[in-house]
Formats: C-alpha cells, sequence, structure tokens
C-alpha cells in the first residue's frame, strides 16, 4: 500500500470519527471541558519529536498535551496542570503503549482514580522517595497527582489495533524483494511477566493477517527481546539471531521490522554480524498512529469519567 493510500484511510478514518459525533456540531466544538493526555514511552529526540508531529493533526480537535515517560508522575502532572490551564477538567488519557496492560494501574493510582499512590507532600521529589530509577534511564516518579479533572483511561494497545495491520503491510512491502525466499521477523520489547509476554506475542501475531494475505513468505514469526529482564534477553536475543540464521542458511534472508513505537531500539546490537534487512523503523511515523490516538480519544470523550479522589 502506498502513501497515498495510508492518506485516503486516515482521512476516512477521521472523518468517520466525525460524522460519529456530529448531530449537534462536534461534540470536540461543544465540549469545551475536554482534553487529551497522551502518555508516551518517550526516548532520544527523534523519538519524542516523531510523537509530537502525529498528534499534529489533532490540534484542531482539542486540546492535548503529552506526558512522556513510563507512567512518571512528574510528567503527568505537568501535563495535566497545561490542561487544566486552557480550562480543561475532563481528560481522556491514551496511552500510546504496544499493550494496553502497560503501567494501567500505576497510572489510574498517580491520577487518584485508584488507591495505592502516596501524597505528594511538597514538591521535592527526592523527600518524597517516590522516584525510581529504571536500568534504561528513565525516571519513574510515583505519587497522586494534584488536579481538579476528571478521567477516563485508554485500555486498547497498539498491538490490538486493526490499523497496525496496515503499518506492517507497508513496512513489507517496502523491504522484501523475493517474498517466497524470505522469512520476516516482527520485534517487539516485551514485557517480564511469561503471560504477559505471550499475550503480546500472540495480539501481535494477529496483526499479521495483511501480510499473510498478500505475499508468499516463508515464514511470518513475531518475537520478543524482553529487553529489560537480563536473564530473559539472553534467551530470547539468542532465538532470534536463529531465526536469522535460519534464513540465510535456507539460501534466503530475514526482513526485520520492529514493532515499536518508533526507531530500532537495541535490535542492531542484536542482530550484529547477521545479513538481515531492515529500515529500522517503528509504527511511527504513519498516519495510522495519528488515526488511532483520535480514535482512541474520541471514544474516550463519549465514556463515563472518573472522579480523581
Amino acid at each position: 500500500m502506498n502513501i497515498k493510500n495510508y492518506l485516503s484511510l486516515f482521512a476516512i478514518i477521521i472523518l468517520a470519527g466525525c460524522a460519529s459525533v456530529n448531530s449537534s456540531q462536534s461534540t470536540a466544538d461543544n465540549d469545551q471541558q475536554y482534553g487529551v493526555l497522551l502518555m508516551a514511552h518517550g526516548g532520544t529526540a527523534v523519538w519524542n519529536e516523531s510523537v509530537v508531529s502525529a498528534i499534529e493533526p489533532l490540534q484542531d480537535y482539542y486540546p492535548i498535551e503529552i506526558a512522556f515517560g513510563m507512567a512518571d508522575a512528574n510528567s503527568i502532572q505537568e501535563a495535566v496542570a497545561r490542561l487544566e490551564a486552557k480550562g480543561v477538567t475532563r481528560i481522556g488519557v491514551v496511552r500510546l503503549f504496544i499493550s494496553g496492560e502497560s503501567w494501567y494501574e500505576r497510572t489510574e493510582k498517580i491520577l487518584g482514580i485508584r488507591e495505592g499512590a502516596p501524597q505528594l507532600v511538597d514538591h521535592s521529589i527526592h523527600d518524597m522517595g517516590g522516584m525510581m530509577q529504571m536500568p534504561n534511564g528513565h525516571k519513574m516518579g510515583f505519587w497522586k497527582i494534584k488536579t481538579i479533572s476528571d478521567f477516563a483511561l485508554s485500555k486498547e494497545g497498539l498491538g490490538n489495533s486493526e490499523l497496525m495491520d496496515f503499518v506492517l503491510e507497508g513496512r513489507a512491502e517496502g523491504l522484501s524483494q523475493n517474498p517466497k525466499n524470505e522469512d520476516v521477523l516482527i520485534l517487539a520489547h516485551g514485557p517480564g511477566d511469561d503471560e504477559e509476554n505471550q499475550r503480546w506475542i500472540a495480539a501481535i501475531s494477529d496483526r499479521t493477517s495483511l501480510i499473510d494475505s498478500k505475499f508468499p513468505f516463508r515464514r511470518v514469526q513475531v518475537m520478543t527481546l524482553r529487553e529489560d529482564w537480563r536473564a530473559k534477553r539472553v534467551v530470547a536475543s539468542k532465538e532470534i539471531r536463529h531465526f536469522v540464521k535460519r534464513a540465510e542458511q535456507e539460501g534466503g534472508i530475514a526482513i526485520v521490522i520492529p514493532f515499536r513505537v518508533q526507531g530500532f531500539g537495541p535490535y542492531a546490537k542484536v542482530l550484529d554480524g547477521l545479513s538481515y534487512v531492515s529500515d529500522e523503523k517503528g509504527l511511527l511515523p504513519h498516519a495510522n498512529v495519528t488515526a488511532w490516538i483520535k480514535n482512541q480519544a474520541d471514544h474516550l470523550q463519549s465514556t463515563g469519567f472518573i472522579v480523581a479522589e
């Protein structure tokens, strides 16, 4: 599918979303108190800018702010404060994660719609003892934010969205030269819990339907690196390298497509010394990610909001 097809699909989705709330003008026009908080993992300047670019087409629909970090109370507090300064008191929290399970309950606690987060007595993070430093360098503040708003949280991850099927199909089409001689590896981060990891793999495997139907690839497989868990990462790395090596040993080559929000992560290092093909693009940049964010935000706008305690 070429870029014109993608943009057409995006336009159709956006227009359909507008029509669904257009009984008395648009809900966004009538609901001046609604805004969107987009939670995103965050990373390099390029990573962050790709997310900023993804929400630019949505600025005309509602106020929208980004909280980078893995459910970090500090960035969430700052983003909520920016929305409230614009008059927003009903906030749809769209969680731009591969899995809808990621940081869900933690986010509820930080927002005050579930018990369990400590009060922020003063503005000293370190005095609170609520700042956790992750091995990858990310900081994760954990306390109940101060807010006057009500919240609704998205539950769907990108791995559960059929819109991502088109992203994968486009990536595969752009990289493939001879499908009958190629294996496709769709590579994701993955969680530490084994059962949750299997849910990641199952969900992302469902996203390969267009690839399976359009191309006669030898194999299409989803794998996770289990990046933040050393022992599991070692095992996963061996399995990933075996998949790529086998493609070459059988006279072909592996196409590696990262199922990440942006970029190639640590995969080049994991695959060092092996022959493979990749454009090293994650799900962004792609219009369908913008469409997914808007779909989530529109759904939350008509959802029952939970009052922070």
